[in-house]
């Protein structure tokens, strides 16, 4: 039986055939590199040192369930319209989003790339054909072959290309689980900036709340003073008084009026820095009037094991998606040490007129492949697997590293709650011992029993105790927030919750 020139032109070669069966085993189980593998949890399960009290309310709870976000443990719906709005619109939460969407499309890219790639084009051109350049002329020769001279023409073509990288050794496959890992990296990125956001916006509410409760008091106190400053008045007429006790009660009092800029200072930084993270401008958005007394402490606060901290806490999940894109990186490099094949084939339709591009005549097809192998680079290729392998244990110190930091933060927290409680029990004993002293001392000076100096002393004293007061109160609460975000507390509801939207305050 005869075949025809057309059907031998269809076949591919048999080495073409023999590549293929080859590569697509090859392709199905071969993948150099090392494989990643999670580092183990570690196996302590506590975070204070040896000896170290904990703070009341404090518990490492193994199957730690916390119901809601984190700040909702304050119990002030203001805080949490606040963070819901900031999770809502700042910018700092829209560009980690969109990193991450970035990281996305680049993943889809790359496994893309492992599968066959087509694609179609098409031309028109005007040609010159120089017959007597190929031993043709005009003339019949002897085969009968009328030349065509030097004969301009148009030609049509309509065609496409089919390219397949069979990735034999799997360096495809190692780049596209790079990609996957880097953009799980900027998942936990963008999750990351979820929870330091609403940490910090907690932590800014907390601190207009301190100053707030600063200036309050100051308030208070200025009263007394201008009380006292009346009565120094009325006894310096009456002659009960020098004029020199008199000028005490006025430096006490311009003392005093001189400690309120400074606070109105910080109490408006806090309320712009908040309106910043909340992704507005100070002339479109007011920052709510916190009190301290809108947060409480809560009276049960879980926290997780050492072993649960390290699969959820945003920069420890980072650090070992990075060190998992460092360990692929290895078998990228790996693979390029080892040869390339690809299979190819292009299509065209080609015909003298446009009527004619579209007829079966007008067919053309090309079946190739290729191999392309390193052969000398003077170990430049070797060089950059050193260099990925150096870079992988690099990573791998980082993540340690992050791991002993997070360990480190939550040590510092749970201590500092502790000496917070002791510091708020004291303080209290003190400001009601100073409070019940300038009471009495105050109305002995009415009576006549005291003098205006002691007023002032008591005054004073009464003073520093309920700033100390507050600012303890700030701190504590400060450091509760400090707590959750270390120890990373249902930071995963901060997604849902921004969308939520709701606005706490606003012009």
């Amino acid at each position: 039986m005869a075949v025809s020139a057309r059907q031998i032109a269809l076949q591919p070669p048999r080495y073409t055939a023999l590549i293929l069966a080859a590569g697509l085993t090859l392709s199905a189980c071969t993948t150099v590199g090392p494989n990643f593998s999670r580092p183990e949890v570690p196996a302590t399960k506590a975070y204070a040192m040896e000896g170290e009290t904990t703070a009341r309310g404090l518990r490492l709870d193994p199957d730690l369930r916390v119901a809601g976000p984190w700040w909702q443990a304050f119990g002030s719906e203001t805080l949490n319209q606040t963070v819901r709005l900031a999770l809502a619109e700042s910018p700092g939460v829209a560009e980690a989003g969109a990193t991450l969407e970035r990281f996305q499309a680049n993943e889809q890219a790359g496994r893309a790339a492992l599968g066959p790639q087509a694609d179609v084009s098409s031309d028109a051109q005007r040609q010159k054909f120089n017959s007597k350049a190929f031993g043709f002329s005009g003339a019949p020769n002897a085969s009968g072959f009328s030349g065509f001279g030097n004969r301009t023409f148009n030609l049509y073509s309509l065609g496409g290309n089919v390219r397949y990288d069979l990735d034999v050794f799997g360096g495809g496959r190692r780049r596209a689980e790079q990609a996957a890992a880097l953009t799980a990296r900027a998942a936990y990125q963008a999750d990351a900036a979820y929870l330091t956001l609403s940490g910090q916006v907690a932590l800014q509410a907390i601190r207009i709340a301190g100053l707030r409760a600063q200036m309050q008091l100051l308030d208070q106190i200025l009263d007394d003073d201008r009380r006292l400053m009346e009565l120094a008045i009325k006894a310096e007429a009456i002659g009960g008084i020098p004029r020199t006790t008199r000028t005490l009660v006025e430096i006490q009092l311009a003392n005093d009026q001189a400690a309120m800029p400074p606070l109105r200072r910080q109490y408006d930084a806090a309320r712009h820095r908040l309106a910043l993270l909340v992704g507005r401008s100070p002339a479109t958005w007011t920052a709510p009037d916190f009190e301290l007394a809108q947060f409480k402490v809560p009276a049960d606060i879980p926290i997780s094991l050492p072993s649960q901290l390290v699969r959820k806490r945003p920069d420890i999940l980072v650090a070992e998606a990075q060190l998992h894109a460092a360990v692929a990186a290895v078998g990228v490099a790996t693979a390029d040490q080892y040869p390339d094949v690809r299979l190819s084939a292009r299509g065209a339709l080609s015909a003298l007129t446009p009527g004619n591009v579209l007829s079966t005549d007008s067919t053309g097809f090309t079946l190739f492949s290729g191999i392309t192998a390193p052969l000398f680079d003077g170990g430049a290729r070797k060089a950059k697997t050193r260099a990925a392998e150096a870079e992988a244990r690099a990573a791998l110190a980082r993540y340690r590293q992050t791991v002993l930091e997070a360990f480190s933060q939550v040590a510092d927290a749970m201590a500092a709650l502790q000496t917070d409680q002791q510091q708020l029990a004291a303080l209290e004993r003190a400001v009601a011992a100073s409070r019940s002293e300038a009471d009495d001392t105050l109305e002995a000076a009415k009576l006549g029993g005291a003098t205006a100096q002691k007023v002032i002393e008591t005054r004073r004293e009464l003073v520093r105790n309920l700033r100390a007061l507050a600012d303890a109160e700030a701190q504590h609460l400060a450091d509760l927030v400090q707590l959750f975000a270390a120890s990373a507390s249902d930071w995963r509801e901060a997604k849902a919750a921004g969308g939520q939207g709701g606005v706490a305050s606003g012009h």
